[in-house]
Order: C-alpha cells, then structure tokens, then sequence
C-alpha cells in the first residue's frame, strides 16, 4: 500500500480544522468583530504573500462585495524596506500569515498600528511576532501542517477572515453557511478531477480563471501547479483572459476555470466556452458551461463560500497529479515552510 503524503494528509485534515476553527475561535471573532464595528473602517489594507495574499484576494472580494467597504493590498516592503508614513486614521489593517514570522509582515503589520490603523493578525500561532506586532489576533486553529505546500492553514486562514466580516455585519445567511462548511468541505476532498489531470498530461503550461471571490482560488491553484507539480501556470480573471493571453492558447491547451454559483457564474462560463471553442480543453465547476466540460464540485449554502470547497477539491487533484508524476509535494524543489523576507 502506498504511503499517504502529508499534503493529502493535511487536505483529509480540512474540514476537522474548520470544524476547530468554529469551536474554539468564536469568542476571538466576536471580540474583534465588534471593535471593527465600533471602528466602522472606511478602507481595509491587507498585508500578505504567497498563499496567505490569496486568502486576501478571497477577503478583498467579500468585504466589497459583502460590506461595501473597499480594500488595497501594501506591499509590506513599504514597511520593512521604505519605513513609509502611511495615512491609516479609520482603517483596518489585516495580516495574514499561517508562521506569524516574516519580517517584512510583521513591520507592515507594526507600522500599519503606528499609523493610525485597527490591526489584526490571522496566523496559526498566537504567540508569534506578527501577534504581538497586531491589537488583536485570531488564531486560525489549523493545527500543525507540515508539508511545504499550504492546504489547511489557506481555507481555515480564508474561513476565519469570512467569519470576522460576516459576523461584523451580522449577516446571519452567511453565518449559517459558514457553520455548515465541515461537512461540506469532506465532500469536496474526495473529488479529484481524473479528467483534469488526463488532459494536463505532458503539458508544461495551463491557464486557471476565476472571477470575483473565485479569482483567489485560481491564483492559489496557479500557484499550487508551479509549487507541487513543477508547471508554468498562470491565472486571469476570465474578464481579462481574452486580452492579450489567449493569443497562446492552441490546441488541447489546458485551462481550469473556477465558478462560484453567484453573479459571475455566467460570465466565466460564457469566457470558458469561447476558449474551448478555439480549441483548448476547458473544464470548469459551472454546470452553465456549454463547450466547456463541467466538473464535479460542491456547492456550499453561500456564494461567498462555494471558493472553499473548490479549492479543497483542487487540492485532491493537485496532489494526486504531483505524486503520479513522481514529485514529492511535501518537500518542493527549492522552497521551505516559512519563507521569512525583509
């Protein structure tokens, strides 16, 4: 019998984790949640990299599309390189990093309280530098994840950040659809898209697409591909696939798109269908694709909430398609856990 990667380990991990995440995590949300509300922010900055920027993509998309409330990401060298004064006087300051430990998070996150901002940490460890740079931290409860490639501490991360902003407008659909993604999220991790990765095969190039809270899924699959798998893949919003990189796109090309069941569903399965009609190999998690082919997915109770699983289920397929290459996805060439930079 073949031995299990900690990366699979760690995706069958998912939905305990969130499960954790919701049990012992509600207190720190509602804490934070109503000096957010007392705040009442005209702008959330976020400070991130790698899979951690990702789950603030996933935010950025929810507080504006939830909360009305706009968010821009800093590059945290602004604080750890540059020193700059920012103007942050009612602003919300949100740092994401699973370790807690990189430098230059950690100054941005500092200099973001410095400045006049409400700063709040989202990491695994509590007692870490990013913690204690922040006013308030919420741990996200991931639990130890070992394998370099970011599985569980990506949703919880993502899951905690929805929860916060969901519990800050007290919207009660989202509540409810939030508490019932354990099981959810279980389901999702046994699907693993068999027809994707025949149709990847021997190609060393893809595209993943995604549109609104979906795009950040996709950049995270993009990079799970380059990470896990040793592959050249890029995302797009499918609003701008059609400018400029399609022109690469021939024949079997492969492209993977994400859609959540909301507003946008239409429109990328619409942008699927005219890439498949130039000839690529189009999947996608929409059932309203026509050229495309639709793959199995889970629906969640929310729009906001349909990337979570779908990312899960990514994860099932990426690693499957890593290991029968006979790339070990634990342990990516060049890379380590943390990743600390100035």
């Amino acid at each position: 019998m073949t031995q299990s990667t900690k990366m699979r380990r760690e995706i069958d991990e998912i939905p305990a984790a969130v499960d954790r995440l919701l049990t012992q995590g509600a207190a720190d949300i509602a804490s934070v949640a109503d000096a957010v509300r007392g705040l009442d922010p005209a702008f959330v900055m976020t400070v991130a990299r790698g899979s951690s920027d990702h789950v603030c993509t996933y935010l950025k998309y929810v507080s504006e599309i939830l909360l009305g409330v706009p968010v821009a990401s800093v590059g945290p060298s602004v604080g750890s390189i540059y020193d700059s004064t920012l103007k942050l006087n009612k602003g919300l300051s949100v740092a994401v990093s699973q370790s807690g430990q990189s430098p230059d998070i950690v100054a941005m996150a500092g200099n973001a309280g410095r400045d006049g901002a409400l700063t709040v940490a989202l990491t695994n460890d509590a007692g870490s530098p990013l913690a204690q740079a922040s006013a308030h931290t919420l741990n996200i409860h991931a639990g130890p994840e070992l394998s370099v490639a970011a599985t569980k501490t990506f949703v919880t991360s993502a899951v905690a950040g929805l929860w916060l902003m969901a519990e800050w407008d007290r919207n009660t659909a989202l509540l409810a659809a939030i508490r019932a993604l354990p099981k959810q999220l279980e389901a999702a991790a046994q699907i693993n898209w068999p027809e994707v990765r025949e149709a990847i095969g021997a190609h060393q190039s893809l595209f993943t697409l995604g549109r609104g809270q979906a795009l950040a899924v996709s950049n995270e699959a993009a990079l799970k591909f380059k990470e896990t798998c040793q592959l050249h893949a890029e995302s797009y919003s499918s609003a701008e696939v059609l400018h400029g990189p399609v022109s690469i796109v021939g024949e079997g090309f492969p492209v993977l798109g994400f859609a959540a069941a909301d507003a946008a569903e239409g429109a990328l399965a619409d942008i699927s269908d005219q890439i498949a009609a130039k000839g690529a190999q189009v999947f996608a998690t929409t059932n309203r694709v026509q050229g495309a082919a639709c793959i199995d997915h889970i629906r969640t109770d929310h729009g906001l909430t349909d990337p979570l699983s779908l990312i899960v289920s990514f994860y099932s397929m990426v690693e499957a398609f890593a290991t029968s290459r006979g790339i070990d996805p634990d342990a990516p060439r060049h890379l380590k856990k943390v990743t600390e930079t100035v």
